[in-house]
């Protein structure tokens, strides 16, 4: 296929968190907002005059210094993130939200306000409480921790416009952004997308990372560069998969994913899609703030929630992301010693093989992507397997 006119551009956003577009919306005077985790609303950092930014660690090495205060048998990505920390490589942050989604990601967050490792004066650490229900109660629980924790901490601390009409700008700025990058991802849909999934996790993962005023241009004329991009002649992969994990955020494992045959057609993982860029409707007598908390906390399909409910959406969520976007299987990732994800892991691969009848793949990996021969050949195994599933289905008519 053509090469996409901004993907070079797209990829070079992604070499460092302070990117050009951060750079030049702090230059602007914008506050720049990090966050770790869905269960923080993207939306209540993007009021007038702020930005959010879901932090990482692009290029990371063996993090020796975040592990002297975590030990290394921890989860590599919050070690990764407090050393990237520890080197100076968040200093443009004004604040950091956190969630207490697991207890390392929680320490991290911690270490965030006990070592300063940002020098800037004014950045301060929150962190919330979030609830592990679905229910109403929970729904109260979080809603008043939100309020708490972010929305009277940025007015305390910044003067931030918290108001109700303020709200439902962002939420309408939110929105435009969200509309743009579903469209982009439903290309995947199709029986031969002019699109690969490398290129949407891609700009996925910018549209987390940047101003969303400055990303957003670009990725409506990508948008509109898509709709006539003609894909290549004959599909080029051998199956197609959802991935679905933790905290992925290195495009390249998408890319490892396809080299070995097989597209990533949906993306659910911490950074995907799915929970991530849903429109958030309001109702009608209801608040903005309202709103915004009842849609994150139904859509959230973070593994820390316990309640029965909850995990058959999950494994229901994914279900219905097989079946739209067509895949053939699903490749389940788990961060090494992430202890929700490797409950979940097992959990769900049961559920969707015995239950479900779809074939499942799990891995652990690093958060370095590193030595990647391991996975590999548990990635052409799996592809082949689909391949044979698949050929055996059309002898006996099924396909």
């Amino acid at each position: 296929m053509k090469d996409l006119k901004h993907m070079i551009f797209f990829e070079d956003l992604l070499q460092q968190s302070h990117n050009a577009l951060v750079q030049q919306a702090t230059d602007e005077g914008q506050l720049a907002l990090g966050y770790n985790c869905y269960y923080i609303p993207e939306v209540l950092l993007n009021l007038k005059g702020c930005f959010s930014t879901r932090l990482r660690a692009p290029n990371s090495g063996t993090a020796e210094i975040a592990s002297y205060y975590m030990t290394n048998r921890n989860c590599p990505y919050v070690r990764c993130i407090l050393e990237r920390a520890i080197e100076g490589g968040f200093n443009y942050l004004n604040a950091l939200f956190g969630a207490e989604g697991c207890a390392a990601m929680e320490r991290m967050e911690e270490h965030f306000a006990l070592l300063h490792p940002v020098q800037n004066d004014r950045f301060f650490t929150t962190i919330i409480d979030p609830p592990m229900k679905g229910d109403k109660t929970s729904l109260d629980y979080y809603k008043a921790q939100l309020q708490l924790k972010v929305l009277d901490a940025l007015h305390e601390h910044y003067g931030v416009d918290v108001s109700d009409e303020a709200l439902r700008e962002a939420v309408a700025r939110h929105n435009r952004l969200c509309r743009v990058v579903t469209a982009i991802g439903d290309f995947r849909k199709l029986e031969n997308p002019p699109i690969t999934g490398y290129e949407y996790h891609v700009m996925m993962l910018v549209s987390q990372v940047c101003p969303h005023e400055l990303i957003l241009p670009y990725l409506e004329d990508t948008l509109a560069e898509l709709q006539t991009r003609q894909p290549e002649p004959v599909f080029p992969f051998r199956a197609r998969v959802a991935l679905a994990g933790s905290e992925i955020d290195d495009p390249e494992f998408t890319k490892l994913i396809e080299m070995c045959g097989a597209m990533v057609v949906a993306d659910r993982y911490c950074f995907g899609g799915f929970p991530g860029r849903e429109e958030i409707v309001i109702r009608e007598g209801e608040t903005a703030f309202n709103a915004i908390c009842r849609h994150y906390l139904h859509w959230n399909q973070c593994v820390r929630f316990m309640d029965g409910g909850k995990i058959d959406q999950r494994h229901q969520e994914l279900r219905r992301l097989v079946r739209e976007y067509r895949a053939d299987g699903v490749i389940y990732e788990s961060m090494k010693f992430c202890e929700f994800w490797s409950y979940e892991k097992v959990l769900a691969s049961h559920v969707l093989q015995q239950e479900m009848g779809i074939p499942c793949c799990t891995i652990e990996k690093e958060y370095n992507l590193g030595s990647v021969g391991q996975l590999r050949t548990r990635f052409q195994a799996f592809v082949e397997s689909l391949e044979i599933k698949k050929i055996g289905a059309e002898k006996e008519g099924k396909l």
